[in-house]
């Protein structure tokens, strides 16, 4: 039978998944970015909370996908010579991982640097989005 996968006999474990994804920006668009002179307003705020939405409605977004609890949702960016690299870490205390959501919140972020940079920069790439680490442990939370 096709369908969701049943997870109701495992463990609440706490899980915790780390993604990546690249931006390639040229360097005027760059500096744009990091002055804060990007008309549509703060570029790497509006990604962060882009990101976390994108998280949180991920089973709305992706079939299949469980619906969790998320504890935690984090977003950082780091400037690169040739764009920017984002980095999202989600955490729950579920009976199935988090990757998705992770991946999710680092793509959703990168699409939104682009929606508001495209007007400057024709050349803008979105590469290498891929989960960095998965984990999980044993949990002192929820029952």
């Amino acid at each position: 039978m096709n369908g969701m996968i049943d997870v109701s006999g495992k463990e609440l474990t706490k899980r915790i998944a780390i993604s990546q994804a690249m931006i390639k920006l040229g360097p005027s668009t760059l500096n744009l970015i990091k002055n804060g002179e990007i008309l549509k307003g703060d570029v790497l705020e509006q990604a962060r909370v882009a990101g976390i939405m994108a998280a949180k409605k991920t089973p709305a977004i992706i079939p299949l996908c469980h619906p969790l609890w998320l504890s935690q949702i984090k977003i950082s960016f780091s400037f690169l010579d040739d764009g920017i690299s984002i980095t999202s870490q989600v955490s729950a205390i579920e009976r199935t991982g988090v990757e998705m959501e992770s991946l999710l919140a680092c793509a959703i972020s990168a699409l939104t640097i682009y929606d508001m940079c495209k007007m400057y920069d024709k050349t803008i790439e979105i590469t290498d989005i891929k989960l960095l680490e998965k984990k999980k442990s044993s949990h002192g939370g929820r029952p």
